[in-house]
């Protein structure tokens, strides 16, 4: 995400579906919603768009120790999801930032349908130039977000800008694994100019470079990869509403980019990662 207007406008196009919103309201009402009575079960097939989907957000909370009044920072935030579970079920009090003009208008109307909206809101934005005062929040949120982001060491250095003194930053990210060579399409990218992964360990060199410290870093990939092989799409049934999958927010390659992520995570192409890090202060990194 950068001040760039042709990156933002690749960004957009790649995921800022036109008029997202109402294409979402339109597939809830075909299989058989109310969008004036949806409650967040009825979006969880396809609003936390990332691996792993809203288990793997409420297992990151519990490691993060989410709690009521929290104040979390969620970058790239797509439609949502993430962020009205964090809500909902932990009492955060949730920003989320994304540079998807479109996914943000979308996760505003959701939010606003399932009666969230005094808890979580959403900005439109780039988190090379987070538009929040310094140590503005508790905890910075990212799933499945940083492989978009070009710059990733401004990327660390914003965020830590942004967290309190002893801030958390809960991650969840796609890194480049030991053998070269990405399988295109995939979710983050249709093509390789949108493709900014890193290896594991040139991250955890950033992080430390920009004052975080490790509290928790561990290699998610084969869950990532049970997950991916388990969510291939089941033959469509004749006559039977449409399912709210990922399609619904997604309009090209879907099934190619799902069989493209189980290539990538079997051949080593790509590897995940679940971590806490913790923003030290001045001193705490002197003495390091």
């Amino acid at each position: 995400m950068t001040r760039d207007s042709d990156y933002a406008h690749t960004i957009n196009r790649h995921y800022g579906a036109a008029q997202l919103s109402a294409r979402i309201l339109e597939r809830l009402r075909a299989a058989g919603k109310d969008p004036a009575t949806i409650t967040r079960d009825d979006l969880a097939t396809f609003d936390e768009f990332h691996t792993g989907g809203r288990e793997s957000t409420r297992g990151l909370a519990r490691l993060v120790g989410l709690r009521p009044g929290i104040r979390v920072l969620d970058v790239g935030s797509g439609i949502g999801g993430p962020a009205r579970t964090l809500a909902a079920e932990f009492g955060a009090e949730v920003v989320g930032l994304d540079l998807t003009e479109e996914f943000c208008r979308a996760a505003t109307t959701l939010t606003e349908l399932v009666g969230l909206a005094d808890r979580v809101t959403f900005r439109h934005g780039d988190a090379l130039t987070m538009p929040f005062e310094d140590g503005r929040f508790d905890v910075v949120w990212s799933q499945n977000s940083i492989m978009n982001i070009p710059d990733q060491s401004r990327l660390f250095a914003e965020v830590h800008r942004v967290l309190v003194p002893g801030g958390t930053l809960a991650l969840e990210a796609v890194f480049a694994g030991p053998v070269e060579g990405v399988i295109f399409p995939t979710f983050w990218a249709s093509a390789p100019e949108l493709n900014f992964l890193m290896t594991p360990a040139a991250a955890r060199a950033l992080l430390g470079t920009a004052g975080f410290r490790e509290v928790r870093w561990e290699d998610t990939t084969a869950d990532t990869l049970d997950h991916a092989r388990r969510r291939r799409p089941p033959p469509p049934v004749p006559e039977a509403a449409p399912a709210l999958g990922r399609d619904t927010i997604v309009l090209e390659d879907v099934a190619r980019k799902i069989e493209n992520a189980v290539r990538n995570l079997e051949g080593e192409r790509i590897v995940t990662v679940r971590a806490v890090l913790r923003r030290s202060d001045p001193s705490t990194r002197a003495r390091r």
